[in-house]
């Protein structure tokens, strides 16, 4: 069968609506040529979407020999590393996921949680009552502080304010539509000095780079056993051969940890406050729950109930952070759903139009929780985090996160200085609130109780 048609429009045009209008121009697709379609017109080699269950199954199932998970990932080398993790393939994949995945889950989770309730409470502690505040500001000030706490074990200090100053930098130079299309456009990665995005760029990573080398040498120079940072259990950790990560893998792993874990959560949060705030029965719902905890509840227990882990999955469906899951890259012929793929063919599994399938998910543009306490979706259907060998490793350390920061911020009034609806925008990589989003605390939950 002959491959999909799509849309007409030409290939820099299509571009261009992708990075500036990404959901609309998804959704229109979709509309026009159903579950498959090829983008970029006639180009070669060819890029097919598909957003089916079985699709995605197909392609997250795929034996490494037929598809690569890696080679359509190298627009992020730049800014990553070349030993980032979602940059390698085969073995070495194997091997740096497994050397990666101990942290973020079990009894060394169970670890991070107060220092995640303690670090919202010392960023909730400066909002004013009465005085608005930048919702998704908040979140990232608040998601930075976790990922400097729980992957470094940094608090204060020189390198704590340096890493942070010129981490959300880089991260604002990168979160406009016009900084994304530095990634997307090697004719701008020009260094023309400082001055230029690209040299600014290139400064700022060296800079990052820099301070996450001197922290790797000090901690091999004066090994504590008795930390449990991340960073800490990457450099105690070793392979099947006994062998240990090298500087380099070090270095770009934690610069990937330090992007991802970031930005990401960050947006998550600021969407669920939203919805929290602007549905009332939501709201009340939650609210119902939490006043039914204990309140030496353990952050465990926090993250076991089944509302609040509602909220947040219906959150991450909605406007999933990441619209696509990673492509990939056919290497040998094969057939995904009747058409026959050569090599080179680019699939691109489609997160968002998965999520938005009427047939899964009725009234796909309503923000319903309960959707989540009446079944269970399968990794096809729901996949937020991506899926295959590419899932995410953090996704759990992410849904962690967000419960608690969400809980403890519950203690607060908290409501929208504009009730108008809002549109979501390009925010880098990820899709996240607008930067207008702004909410007020009116007064403390235990004031109004008294």
């Amino acid at each position: 069968m002959q491959l999909p048609n799509g849309p007409k429009t030409p290939p820099w045009l299509q571009t261009l609506q992708w990075i500036f209008r990404p959901l609309e121009s998804l959704d229109a697709r979709a509309r026009d040529y159903g579950d498959t379609y090829r983008a970029l017109g006639r180009q070669m080699p060819p890029l097919l979407y598909f957003s089916s269950p079985d699709a995605l199954e197909a392609i997250f199932t795929a034996k490494l020999d037929q598809v690569s998970s890696a080679e359509g990932n190298q627009i992020l080398e730049p800014l990553l590393g070349e030993n980032a993790l979602i940059l390698l393939d085969g073995k070495r994949h194997q091997r740096q996921r497994q050397l990666l995945m101990p942290p973020f889950h079990g009894d060394r989770m169970r670890s991070y949680g107060s220092l995640i309730q303690d670090i919202t409470q010392q960023v909730s502690r400066q909002w004013v009552p009465g005085q608005p505040f930048v919702v998704r500001s908040a979140m990232q000030e608040i998601s930075l502080r976790v990922i400097l706490s729980t992957v470094f074990g940094l608090h204060e200090g020189k390198r704590y304010e340096q890493l942070r100053q010129v981490l959300v930098e880089m991260l604002e130079a990168f979160g406009s539509a016009t900084g994304f299309m530095l990634l997307y456009y090697r004719i701008l990665q020009k260094d023309w000095g400082a001055w230029s995005p690209w040299g600014r760029f290139l400064r700022q990573k060296q800079q990052i780079k820099q301070l996450l080398t001197e922290e790797i040498d000090d901690r091999r120079a004066h090994p504590d056993p008795d930390r449990t940072d991340i960073l800490a259990l990457l450099l105690a950790a070793r392979d099947e051969t006994g062998e240990p990560m090298s500087d380099a893998e070090l270095r770009d792993e934690l610069m990937t940890l330090l992007f991802a874990g970031h930005e990401t959560t960050a947006s998550a949060l600021a969407w669920a406050l939203y919805w929290i705030a602007q549905l009332p029965d939501v709201r009340s719902k939650l609210r119902a729950e939490l006043d039914r905890l204990s309140p030496d509840a353990d952050p465990m227990t926090i993250a076991r109930l089944p509302y609040l882990s509602a909220i947040c999955q219906e959150t991450l469906r909605l406007y999933p952070i990441a619209i696509n899951a990673f492509p990939r890259i056919v290497k040998q012929p094969m057939t995904l759903m009747g058409y026959s793929l050569e090599p080179g063919t680019i699939l691109l599994p489609s997160i968002y139009l998965a999520h938005q399938r009427p047939d899964v998910y009725p009234n796909p543009k309503q923000f319903r929780p309960e959707r989540f306490l009446e079944q269970q979706f399968s990794p096809y259907e729901y996949l937020p985090f991506g899926g295959g060998d590419r899932r995410c490793i953090g996704s759990a350390f992410a849904l962690f996160e967000m419960k608690l920061v969400l809980v403890t911020l519950s203690q607060f009034d908290l409501a929208l200085v504009s009730r108008k609806p809002i549109k979501p925008v390009r925010r880098g990589l990820t899709i996240a609130p607008p930067s207008h989003l702004k909410m007020v605390v009116k007064r403390s939950i235990r004031e109004q109780q008294n």
